[in-house]
């Protein structure tokens, strides 16, 4: 449904993105991760016809994003990480100006999101508080009921509440077979409704895959009780093994994916009265590609 080959899309200062590849299922919910600056709006803005790639194409729903943006419009629902509202409207002009521009007859999806969100849109969108203009947002995004959406840090400004009320959204849309993808810097919101993730850095994706397959090929933190745990850590980190005390006092020790049989191994020379897997997160694969950066 969506589709990006060979994107490279540069500004003056030679930052951009470069020789992006990815694609997005029908029904599919994709994550895009990276910190600011790394190329996740820039791609975003390239989806929807607002920027010409130097190079590389990007369709959606097989139309092209550039020469076809007006008919992509009609089925496609956008979430600006940072909203920019018509001076002066009130939420209820703002909702029946984007209604009448699509031509969309049935209020029933606005009301069911309003509700849902508890909003009421009849104040000026100036005095609106943040949470209030991203709740707008929202509703804006989904109240034609777009065949594709595009969420750009969908959940900023809500409460927890609100947040939660976000995720079932995500996930009944993709239930219904709406094809989203979204960038968020809430690593529980990317595992929760995700099917897939893109980790971009410095304009280039570094790794695209299932949520689920990109955890368990990072390295394993395993924690060790053992009757000597001094001399468990001399001996692990002998054997090349990254091994500290925990906040228990246990052994920590990190073993990357392909190394697994040579730790028990090492771990069945030692007097062993535990061993446990620590729980690795998204957020700590996020970060793992971030601190390989930082030491290169």
């Amino acid at each position: 449904m969506i589709t990006v080959s060979g994107l490279t899309l540069t500004y003056p200062s030679r930052k951009g993105v470069f020789d992006l590849d990815f694609t997005v299922a029908k029904g599919a919910v994709a994550g895009y991760l990276g910190p600011n600056g790394a190329g996740k709006t820039t791609t975003i803005r390239a989806l929807l016809g607002f920027m010409r790639p130097d190079n590389g194409k990007c369709l959606i729903n097989g139309l092209d994003c550039i020469t076809q943006a007006p008919l992509i419009q009609k089925t496609l629902g956008y979430l600006p990480g940072e909203i920019a509202f018509p001076d002066g409207m009130t939420g209820n002009e703002f909702l029946a100006f984007l209604s009448a521009m699509r031509a969309t007859k049935n209020g029933a999806r606005k009301q069911q999101l309003l509700e849902m969100f508890e909003l009421d849109p009849k104040g000026k969108i100036k005095k609106f508080s943040k949470g209030m203009k991203q709740k707008l947002g929202i509703v804006a995004a989904f109240m034609h009921d777009p065949e594709v959406l595009i969420l750009d840090e969908p959940s900023s400004g809500l409460d927890p509440l609100m947040q939660h009320r976000m995720a079932e959204l995500i996930l009944a849309e993709k239930a219904r077979g709406k094809t989203i993808l979204m960038s968020s810097h809430i690593f529980d919101e990317i595992e929760r409704v995700c099917d897939s993730v893109l980790i971009i850095k410095e304009g280039r994706i570094v790794a695209q895959a299932d949520v689920e397959v990109l955890k368990s090929k990072q390295r394993k933190v395993f924690v060790l009780a053992t009757a000597a745990p001094t001399d468990a850590v001399g001996l692990l980190k002998a054997e090349g093994f990254q091994a500290h005390f925990g906040p228990s006092g246990q052994v920590e020790v990190a073993v990357p994916g392909d190394d697994v049989d040579r730790f028990i191994k090492t771990a069945a020379k030692l007097k062993v009265l535990n061993l446990s897997v620590k729980h690795q997160t998204l957020e700590d694969v996020f970060i793992s590609y971030y601190s390989k950066e930082a030491k290169q």
